[in-house]
C-alpha cells in the first residue's frame, strides 16, 4: 500500500520533469537559430569595421586604378550596415505567410536557408574580391533575423502551457542577448576581429543555423497551430503530451476548443484586414505603441555613446572592447532575471517599471554629459548611467515587446499581428540608426531628450490602456479588450456608466 502510495506521488514530479525537459529543449532549439542570430549578426558587423573599409578601398584600387574618397568609404560602410534592418524589414513582412502556409517549426526550419546563403556570401568575400557581397550577406542575414524574431515568439507562446507563457516567450529575449554577447566576445580581436580572420567572422553566423537544423526537427510543433489552423485534433494531443508529459490534458484542450469555436470558418487575417478589423483597434495601437518605443527609446543608442564614455573615465582604448562586453552582460542579466519572475510579477508591471527606470537614468544621463568637462568624477556617473540604462531596459522592455501579439491577438490575427510589430521595430530601427547623429550633433548634451519622452509616454500608455495577461486565456484578454472599448465608447457618448456595462458585459 505505501508503496504504491509513493509510487503515485512521485508521478506528478516525473510529469514536472518531464515537461520542463521538453520545453527547454524546445525554448533552446528555437532559440539558437532563431533571435540569437539577430543579437549576434548585430554585434559581429562592430569588431571589422576598419578591416572591410580598408577592404573596400583596396578592391576599388584593384579594380579601377584609383582610390576612395573617405566619405566615399564611410557611405558604402553605412550601406553595409544598414540594409541589415532593411533585410530585417522584408523578414518580417515573410514570416506571417510563412507561419501560416509553413506552420511555426518548419517556418524556422526553413529560414536558415537565408543564414547559410548570407555565410556563403560573407566568407567568400575576400577570396572574391567582391564587397558587394558583403551588402547580400548582410541583407539575408537581416532577412533571417526578422523571420525569426517574429516566429520564435509566436511558436514558444502557443507550445508554452499558460502558467508559462510568458517565460517561454521571454526565453527569446535571453537568446537575443546571448546571441549579443558572443558577438562581441567572438569578435575580440585575439579571436576572429583581427584582419586575416574577419571573412570567417562574418560566416560564423552558419553554425548557430546548422545547430538548429539538427535539434528543432525532435520537437513538436504548436498544438494550437495543428488544432486550429490545421484541424487536426489527434496531432495535437500528441505535441501536447510530448511538451506536457502524462499530466491532465481535458482543460488545456477545452480551452483551445473554445478558442477554435470562437473564431469559427475564419481565415488567417492579412495585414490590411488586421488594421481594418475595428474590434482590434486597441490591440494594434498597443503593439504599434510598444514595438515603435522598444527601437525609439535610446537603448541602443547608449551603445553608441559607450566607447567615448569609457575613454572619458580613463580606461585604455585596447581594453575598452572587453569593458563594451559588460554592456551586453547587463542586457543578458535582466534578461534572465526577468524570465524568471514575468509569470509571477505580471507585465505591466515590468515595463511600466523598465520604461519609468530609463525615464530617470536619461535625465541623469543627460546632466552627466553636460558636466562632463567640468567635474572629475562625472565621467564615472556617466558609465553608471549606461549601464542602468540597459539594465532597465532589460527587466522589461526587451522581452515584454516580443510576448504581447501572442497574448492579446487570437490565432487567425497572430502572424498577421507579428507582420505589424517587427516591421514597426525593423523600420525604427533605421530610423534611429540615420537620425541619432543628427539628433547628437542637433541637441548636444540634450539627445536623450526625445529617448525621455518616449518612455515617458510609453509608460503613461501602459498605466491606462494595457490591461494584465498574465495566467489569462486568450479569450479572457480579448473579452476585457472589447469591455474596455466599450465602457470608453459608452462614456464618450454618455449612454451608461461604466458600472452599467460592466454588469450587463456579465
Amino acid at each position: 500500500m505505501e508503496e504504491d502510495r509513493d509510487e503515485e506521488d512521485s508521478r506528478p514530479q516525473r510529469t514536472a520533469r518531464t515537461q520542463g525537459w521538453v520545453l527547454l529543449l524546445t525554448m533552446c532549439a528555437a532559440g539558437i537559430g532563431g533571435t540569437f542570430q539577430y543579437g549576434y549578426n548585430l554585434t559581429i558587423i562592430n569588431a571589422p569595421t576598419v578591416h572591410i573599409q580598408k577592404f573596400v578601398n583596396d578592391t576599388w584600387l584593384e579594380r579601377y586604378g584609383s582610390q576612395l574618397d573617405s566619405w566615399v568609404i564611410t557611405l558604402i560602410w553605412s550601406v553595409i550596415v544598414s540594409v541589415f534592418p532593411l533585410g530585417g524589414f522584408l523578414g518580417a513582412l515573410l514570416a506571417g505567410p510563412m507561419a501560416i502556409k509553413l506552420g511555426r517549426k518548419k517556418s524556422l526550419l526553413f529560414n536558415n536557408l537565408f543564414i547559410i546563403i548570407s555565410a556563403i556570401f560573407c566568407g567568400l568575400s575576400r577570396y572574391s574580391k567582391s564587397f558587394e557581397m558583403i551588402i547580400l550577406g548582410r541583407i539575408l542575414a537581416g532577412v533571417n533575423s526578422g523571420v525569426s524574431m517574429n516566429i520564435q515568439p509566436m511558436y514558444l507562446g502557443e507550445s508554452s502551457p499558460k502558467k508559462l507563457r510568458g517565460t517561454g516567450t521571454m526565453s527569446c529575449a535571453v537568446s537575443t542577448t546571448i546571441g549579443l554577447v558572443m558577438g562581441q566576445v567572438v569578435g575580440l580581436r585575439e579571436l576572429l576581429g583581427s584582419e586575416e580572420v574577419w571573412p570567417i567572422l562574418l560566416a560564423s553566423n552558419v553554425f548557430p543555423g546548422i545547430l538548429q537544423l539538427m535539434l528543432l526537427p525532435w520537437v513538436p510543433e504548436s498544438p494550437r497551430y495543428l488544432l486550429i489552423d490545421l484541424k487536426d485534433k489527434d496531432s495535437c494531443e500528441v505535441a501536447l503530451r510530448r511538451l506536457r508529459g502524462n499530466c491532465d490534458l481535458s482543460k488545456e484542450m477545452e480551452e483551445m476548443m473554445a478558442e477554435q469555436t470562437a473564431i469559427q470558418e475564419q481565415k488567417p487575417k492579412s495585414l490590411c484586414e488586421l488594421i481594418r478589423e475595428p474590434s482590434l483597434r486597441r490591440q494594434v495601437l498597443t503593439i504599434v505603441v510598444l514595438s515603435s518605443a522598444m527601437q525609439l527609446c535610446g537603448n541602443d543608442s547608449m551603445y553608441f555613446y559607450a566607447s567615448y564614455i569609457f575613454q572619458a573615465a580613463g580606461i585604455p582604448s585596447e581594453k575598452i572592447q572587453y569593458v563594451v562586453i559588460g554592456t551586453g552582460s547587463c542586457e543578458l542579466i535582466t534578461s534572465i532575471t526577468c524570465t524568471l519572475i514575468i509569470d509571477r510579477v505580471g507585465r505591466r508591471v515590468l515595463v511600466m517599471g523598465g520604461y519609468s527606470l530609463m525615464s530617470v537614468w536619461a535625465v541623469v544621463f543627460m546632466v552627466a554629459l553636460s558636466q562632463q568637462e567640468n567635474i572629475v568624477w562625472m565621467p564615472y556617473l556617466s558609465m553608471v548611467c549606461i549601464f542602468a540604462y540597459i539594465l532597465s531596459f532589460g527587466i522589461g522592455p526587451a522581452g515584454v515587446t516580443g510576448l504581447m501579439p501572442t497574448e492579446i491577438f487570437d490565432q487567425m490575427a497572430r502572424p498577421a499581428a507579428y507582420m505589424l510589430c517587427g516591421s514597426i521595430m525593423w523600420l525604427m530601427l533605421f530610423v534611429v540608426g540615420l537620425a541619432f547623429p543628427f539628433i547628437v550633433q542637433g541637441l548636444g548634451y540634450f539627445c536623450f531628450v526625445p529617448f525621455l519622452v518616449v518612455c515617458v509616454s510609453t509608460t503613461l500608455y501602459i498605466g491606462f490602456f494595457l490591461p494584465e495577461t498574465k495566467g489569462k486565456s486568450v479569450l479572457e484578454i480579448t473579452e476585457e479588450f472589447t469591455r474596455h472599448r466599450a465602457e470608453a465608447r459608452a462614456e464618450e457618448n454618455g449612454w451608461i456608466g461604466p458600472q452599467e456595462i460592466k454588469s450587463t458585459s456579465l
